[in-house]
């Protein structure tokens, strides 16, 4: 019971620090996503069209939705850890009978809750503008929730790695947004030149929007099942990863 309770207390704690600035946290990427639907889609609606009856406006709102529950459930857990370090408050989270699961769970979770409720928020407010339907809506919710969960994850071992705000900072600047705007959310890999393409295969961002987008159109630049498999593999490696991590108190623990 008491280790449920540090648990519950740990994802509580989580979740209320982004929802006590949800104008910065949920408001704000909504209306950054928002902008690039109104401006990418004014510009190339009439210019282009990636699947056969499918409008480009219709075809950025998935890509646009993923890209913001990346993003955010990536931000969640890295600016926490990485606040809580510098603060000198994460000795609160390290003193109490938490398991290293326990703190992964809670971390990963409230990312996940985070990135979910931003997707949610840009959807609603990115539907007005296009004509979608639900081809697969199991594939949509695995996607969903398999990519914030990745992410989150990543944001875990990026504020246990980084040692003060620079290092998260490049390592969201180099690796998770290049990675993101290459993925596909704009465009499909298939308008790519041959070499692009083949490396664009190896960014594990590209499955997780490219088969998201499958659970709308029913159509993908890959089959969504090896997407799913690639994703699965993906979160399972850098769980493992972050949970030694946590386990072995690298960088945490001084």
């Amino acid at each position: 019971m008491s280790n449920m309770t540090g648990f519950n207390t740990l994802l509580y704690k989580e979740v209320l620090r982004f929802w006590k600035v949800a104008t910065q946290t949920i408001t704000a990427p909504v209306m950054t996503a928002l902008l690039y639907l109104l401006i990418f889609g004014h510009v190339l609606e009439e210019h282009v069209q990636v699947y056969p009856g499918v409008r480009y406006t219709a075809f950025l709102v998935p890509g646009l939705v993923m890209m913001s529950v990346l993003q955010n459930s990536f931000a969640n857990s890295s600016s926490s850890l990485i606040q809580s370090k510098i603060t000198g408050n994460l000795v609160f989270v390290l003193l109490p009978p938490l398991s290293h699961w326990e703190i992964f769970g809670a971390y990963v979770l409230a990312a996940i809750l985070r990135g979910l409720t931003v997707g949610a928020g840009v959807f609603i407010v990115t539907a007005w503008f296009a004509d979608l339907h639900f081809v697969a809506p199991l594939w949509i919710a695995l996607f969903a929730l398999l990519g914030a969960a990745m992410l989150g994850t990543m944001g875990l071992i990026a504020g246990i790695w980084a040692e003060k705000f620079d290092q998260l900072a490049a390592f969201q600047n180099f690796l998770i947004m290049p990675a993101t705007f290459l993925s596909g959310v704009f465009y499909s890999i298939h308008s790519l030149p041959p070499f692009w393409q083949g490396l664009s295969r190896f960014n594990p961002f590209f499955y997780m929007i490219d088969g998201f987008r499958f659970g709308f159109f029913g159509k993908s630049d890959v089959d969504p099942v090896f997407s799913l498999l690639i994703v699965t593999v993906f979160f399972l490696l850098l769980a493992g990863l972050a949970v030694q991590m946590l386990q072995r108190g690298y960088k945490l623990r001084h």
